[in-house]
């Protein structure tokens, strides 16, 4: 099954698509846990300045 998955990924839609995983720290505790998104490769940049 992940190679359908991969092969839409690189011939369909899916190409313009990037998986985006940011480190954000908490204000309560001071631990890091991370934010994963998909985005268009056009709003990867605005995705790590917020």
């Amino acid at each position: 099954m992940a190679k359908k998955v991969v092969a839409t990924l690189k011939t369909g839609d899916g190409r313009g698509f990037a998986k985006v995983i940011k480190m954000v720290k908490s204000p309560k505790t001071g631990a890091y846990s991370f934010k994963e998104q998909m985005v268009t490769t056009e709003e990867v940049k605005d995705f790590f300045k917020k």
